[in-house]
C-alpha cells in the first residue's frame, strides 16, 4: 500500500457547507421548504401554457448579469434542446416536479466540451427533479451534463449517458440523492464535489472507470468523495482511473456491489501514479467491498483519517435546509 499522508482538504468542508445552498441572495437569506421566496418564476411548458416552450427561451430571458433568485420550473415532458446556462446568470434554479417525467435529452458525441445537453457556468446553480441524458451511445464521448461553475448543486436528478456522462470540471459541487449511468469514466473532471446517497450504475461490460479525477498538482484541493452511495452494475466496473496524475477518489460508507472488478482501481497504464494518485475507501460494504484483492497503492483509510471528512459530512447533513 502507497504510504502517503494525507488530510482532508478544506475545500470539501467548504462544499458541504455550501450544500446549505441558496446564501442566494444579497440578505442572505436561507430558504426553507416552508418559505421557499423568489424574485422571479418563469414556467416553461411545452404545451404552451407557460411563459416559455423552451428551458433555452427562460434561461435567456433572465436578465445577465442577474442577482435576483429565479426559479425556472419545467413542466412534465421531454424537451428536446441543448441547453448552455451562461456565466452571468447566477442565482437560479431549474425545477421539474419528477425526474422520471421532465427529460433535457440530445445525442451529440465526440467532444466532451461541446457535446454536453446541459452545460453549466454560472454560479450558485441549483437543479432538482430533472433527467438530462446523452442518448449518443457507445463509442465516442457523449457528455450529458457539463458543471463549470463555481458552486452548484442538484438534488434527485437523473444523468445518463455512456462515456464522460458527467463532466464535473471545475468548482465546488455537492450532487445529493441523484442517479448517475454510465460506462466509461462517467464522472469525470477536475471539480472539489460530494456525493451523497447517489446511486451509480456501471453499464459496462468491459470493466469500465466510474471516475476519472483530473487533479493535476499536489496544491489543488480537488477530488470527488462519494458518501452513503450505491454502486451497481450490469457486469464490472471499477472506481476510478487517473486523468490526472494526483487523481483523487474517495468512497465513505457506500455500498458496492459485485459489479466492482476485486483489485477495485486502474492505473490506466501510467505506474508512475502509483505513488501520487489518492484513492481511498472506509468503511464500505457489499460484495465488492473487500479489499483483500486491492491495488497495493489504494488506501484503507484509518479511522483518524476518515473521521474528520464524515463528521463534518454528517453534521451537515442533518442541518441541511431541504428545498
Amino acid at each position: 500500500m502507497a504510504t502517503q499522508s494525507y488530510n482532508f482538504p478544506k475545500i470539501i468542508f467548504f462544499v458541504v457547507t455550501f450544500s446549505c445552498f441558496f446564501i442566494y441572495n444579497s440578505n442572505a437569506r436561507h430558504l426553507s421548504e416552508e418559505k421557499l421566496t423568489w424574485k422571479r418564476l418563469i414556467t416553461v411548458d411545452q404545451s404552451g401554457e407557460g411563459d416559455y416552450e423552451t428551458i433555452q427561451g427562460a434561461i435567456d430571458a433572465v436578465p445577465s448579469n442577474n442577482i435576483d433568485t429565479t426559479l425556472i420550473l419545467v413542466k412534465p415532458g421531454t424537451y428536446k434542446e441543448k441547453v448552455t446556462v451562461p456565466e452571468n446568470k447566477p442565482f437560479i434554479m431549474l425545477s421539474g416536479r419528477e425526474a422520471e417525467n421532465t427529460i433535457i435529452t440530445w445525442d451529440d458525441s465526440g467532444n466532451i466540451y461541446t457535446s454536453p445537453t446541459l452545460s453549466v457556468f454560472a454560479s450558485d446553480f441549483m437543479a432538482r427533479y430533472l433527467t438530462i441524458q446523452n442518448t449518443y451511445g457507445p463509442g465516442e464521448k457523449a457528455v450529458a451534463l457539463r458543471v463549470s461553475s463555481k458552486r452548484a448543486e442538484f438534488s434527485a436528478c437523473k444523468f445518463i449517458s455512456y462515456q464522460d456522462t458527467l463532466l464535473d470540471e471545475e468548482g465546488s459541487h455537492f450532487y445529493s440523492n441523484c442517479y448517475i449511468e454510465g460506462g466509461t469514466d462517467f464522472i469525470c473532471g477536475n471539480a472539489a464535489s460530494l456525493f451523497q446517497k447517489c446511486r451509480i450504475h456501471s453499464v459496462s461490460d468491459i470493466g469500465g472507470a466510474i471516475t476519472a479525477q483530473r487533479r493535476m498538482t499536489p496544491e489543488e484541493e480537488t477530488g470527488f468523495y462519494f458518501v452513503e452511495c450505491r454502486i451497481t452494475g450490469i457486469k464490472g466496473c471499477t472506481l476510478g482511473r487517473p486523468w490526472g496524475p494526483y487523481s483523487r477518489v474517495v468512497y465513505v460508507n457506500s455500498y458496492m456491489s459485485n459489479v466492482v472488478n476485486p483489485n477495485g482501481w486502474d492505473d490506466w497504464g501510467k505506474p508512475l501514479t502509483h505513488s501520487s494518485v489518492y484513492y481511498g475507501e472506509y468503511k464500505c460494504y457489499g460484495p465488492g467491498a473487500n479489499r483483500s484483492n486491492r491495488v497495493e497503492w489504494s488506501q484503507d483509510l484509518s479511522n483518524e483519517e476518515a473521521t474528520a471528512l464524515i463528521t463534518k459530512t454528517m453534521i451537515s447533513a442533518k442541518s441541511r435546509i431541504k428545498h
